[in-house]
């Protein structure tokens, strides 16, 4: 790893399946995610790569999103996990995997994100509104998944989030006084 990890490249790439177990333990590491089967990552890894996203850092897994097109909704990018190493953190690197999601060929049709966000996770919430404010598009949200109606009372209630006339990130670049990350 480089003396100075503030100046080491990162590096975006989708996964393999090879990268289940290391994904599941960044996850397992990475705080208060709900965390998944080791299998539930490989198959992530391995049948959804397309729409999955790695961060690299000197060659060591940083962070990781989660995604993917729902067969009935072409224009839509559901966005399942994110999660950031410590090593990362500070660094914009969950907002500039979400614009390497946006530049892939597979999202060329994509307009809308949608994810699912407690009340109280802070990050997700700043992570989205200014993922939206950085491609022009519009953050809305709604109760989706309840706290007694679908958890029985052991999880918090989930919002739905979704960022609608999303520009890709491309799009962006070439505007003037646009907000490259």
């Amino acid at each position: 790893m480089s003396d100075d990890p503030a100046r080491a490249p990162l590096t975006f790439r989708a996964p393999t399946s090879e990268d289940g177990s290391d994904v599941w333990d960044l996850i397992q590491k990475g705080g208060p995610l709900d965390e998944n089967s080791m299998y539930c990552n490989l198959v992530q890894c391995d049948h959804f790569a397309d729409t999955c996203v790695i961060a690299e850092l000197d060659g060591e897994i940083v962070g990781w999103i989660s995604a993917f097109i729902p067969p009935d909704a072409p224009d839509t990018l559901f966005v399942w996990q994110v999660a950031v190493g410590e090593s990362a953190r500070g660094r914009g690197v969950a907002k500039k995997m979400l614009t390497e999601l946006f530049d892939r060929p597979i999202c060329a049709d994509v307009t809308q994100l949608k994810t699912t966000i407690t009340a109280d996770n802070e990050a997700s919430w700043a992570l989205f509104n200014s993922f939206a404010e950085n491609m022009d598009g519009e953050l809305d949200h709604e109760t989706h998944y309840e706290k007694d109606v679908h958890f029985g009372g052991k999880h918090a209630t989930e919002y739905m989030v979704t960022i609608s006339d999303i520009e890709s990130a491309s799009e962006n670049e070439q505007q003037p006084n646009a907000d490259v990350i």
